[in-house]
């Protein structure tokens, strides 16, 4: 209700659990999404960050009950960067009629290319307290990925943010890709990313690569 009142709104379209929680049964976790939905405040639920079973235990649960609220997708970090995902979590959402809006889909920024050439003072990597959240794609593996997006924007005439992104949006299930922009110029790369059809052999030596 506090949300609702400092959002200005009578409701919420999305509602996602943000990461599960060990310290409380999943029934108590489910049946607060369900008064939230049948009360009106929530329209659709869905649930963060959560493996593959636990996607899968969470809608199998949801549907065993009829009028519970079913959960409708999933967000999860995925990016030519992470591709973890596709082992489990994806073939649950397949199995149960689940979405994935997708986050960090740049690769934490890596793979716009910013730090090719070194670690911008300016950015998430060059700052103390976002530093360690970067360092996992700094690595040789991730530079191979980083180079190989470069190189196919540069083929493309586009920007690496916009082929990242539009990798992503391409591939089964997924939804949509969030993105966190700072500035206009970055909003209009992303947005741009939208118009962008990637070349079937050049989207598959993509995912050659990030393999």
């Amino acid at each position: 209700d506090g949300s609702l009142r400092r959002l200005g709104v009578d409701h919420i379209d999305l509602w996602q659990m943000h990461a599960w929680d060990p310290l409380t049964p999943i029934e108590e976790t489910l049946a607060a999404i369900d008064l939230a939905v049948t009360s009106g405040k929530v329209r659709y639920v869905g649930v963060s960050n959560y493996s593959g079973w636990q996607t899968a235990q969470v809608a199998a649960w949801q549907r065993a009950v009829p009028g519970r609220a079913i959960p409708v997708c999933t967000q999860v970090e995925y990016s030519l960067l992470q591709r973890g995902v596709e082992r489990e979590v994806i073939p649950a959402l397949k199995a149960h009629g689940m979405g994935l809006i997708a986050w960090s889909a740049l690769g934490r920024g890596v793979l716009t290319g910013k730090y090719r050439a070194g670690i911008p003072a300016d950015s998430r990597a060059g700052n103390p307290l976002f530093a360690s959240f970067v360092q996992p794609y700094l690595g040789e593996v991730a530079r191979r990925v980083a180079d190989a997006t470069a190189t196919a924007a540069d083929g493309l005439g586009v920007s690496a943010a916009e082929v990242a992104l539009a990798w992503v949006r391409d591939q089964p299930g997924v939804t949509a890709a969030l993105v966190g922009t700072r500035t206009v110029a970055q909003l209009r790369t992303a947005l741009a990313s939208e118009d962008l059809q990637i070349p079937a052999q050049i989207a598959q030596a993509l995912t050659e690569v990030s393999a």
